[in-house]
């Protein structure tokens, strides 16, 4: 299947850890096809990692949350994505968030647990 060229671009963003752009890349995807939860879900994880980057960790549990939530219909694998690696990567950030700590200043982000790394790829 060929998908459209932001879709590819966005693995190569989120592997280098480059999360604003994967926003960008995702948003305008999203925005041809509002109703797709797909895309909005990558999109929302992609915001949740950029957050908590910058300290954002009340912004990073609520982005996570609803991607998870998101992402739930399109399981096990869709548009050659494994779903089932991505909501529990998902899964284990939440555990590994602060739930008592709403921001940290940029020179503490030190401080917060390290989240897992989790590579994207078509499995197709």
């Amino acid at each position: 299947m060929e998908y459209p060229s932001q879709y590819y671009e966005f693995f190569i963003y989120f592997n280098e850890g480059d999360y604003y752009t994967c926003h960008d890349l995702l948003e305008e995807m999203w925005m041809e096809e509002k109703g797709n939860l797909f895309f909005k879900g990558l999109l929302q994880m992609s915001v949740a990692l950029y957050h908590y980057g910058y300290g954002n960790v009340k912004g990073t549990r609520v982005m996570m949350e609803v991607a998870h939530d998101y992402l739930q219909g399109y399981r096990p694998k869709h548009w050659g994505l494994d779903l089932e690696k991505v909501i529990a990567y998902i899964e284990q950030c939440r555990l590994l968030i602060p739930d008592r700590i709403d921001k940290v200043p940029f020179e503490q982000i030190g401080t917060l647990p390290e989240l897992p790394t989790l590579y994207l790829y078509l499995e197709e």
